[in-house]
């Protein structure tokens, strides 16, 4: 089986665990290039990346375009904010992850510890500003998934069980593919 398997959901959702997962799983190249790379290449802070965007689209564009180009080189499952709406076209799955937004705050604090990028605030604050900059630069209303083929609430599972799903979900879809090209 191959193709690619776009993930997307909000900060605090699980898409860089569940996409390594399934990435893992499938033995499929696993795409999550994101702001905290792009903040890392140039020696600058992740809440210095996420400032500049707002007023600097260079910053997403040039994400969005190197995670499209990475996607398209081969087998990859693709993690990020936007992959089910940039890989509509091409992905063979469109996957978005879901949860509220305090089980995401909760979450990133346990990540991230005490960081300023850790508090609800600043992930209300990001979210709303990913909206208007998604809206803005691309026409993608990261609210509306509703072209996703499979929703999943992280909030009621484990990440192994959502890559799980995830996986069936590519099997099944894979092999529905095999049996209408074959005719059968």
């Amino acid at each position: 089986m191959s193709g690619i398997i776009a993930i997307s959901g909000k900060s605090g959702c699980g898409n860089s665990t569940v996409s390594a997962l399934v990435a893992k799983i499938l033995g499929f190249g696993l795409v999550n290039f994101t702001f905290k790379n792009l903040a890392q290449e140039r020696g600058l802070s992740f809440e210095e990346i996420v400032k500049r965007s707002t007023s600097d689209d260079s910053f997403d564009l040039e994400v969005d375009r190197r995670q499209v180009e990475m996607a398209l080189s081969g087998d990859r499952v693709v993690g990020s904010r936007l992959a089910i709406w940039l890989l509509a076209k091409d992905a063979d799955l469109r996957v978005y992850l879901w949860a509220s937004p305090e089980v995401r705050a909760k979450r990133i604090r346990a990540r991230e510890g005490a960081a300023s990028h850790a508090e609800p605030a600043f992930t209300q604050k990001r979210d709303e500003s990913d909206h208007a900059r998604y809206l803005r630069l691309y026409g993608y209303d990261n609210d509306d998934f509703e072209d996703a083929d499979l929703v999943i609430n992280t909030e009621r599972f484990k990440p192994e069980s959502i890559a799980s799903l995830i996986v069936e979900a590519w099997r099944l879809r894979h092999n529905h593919q095999s049996r209408s090209a074959g005719g059968v």
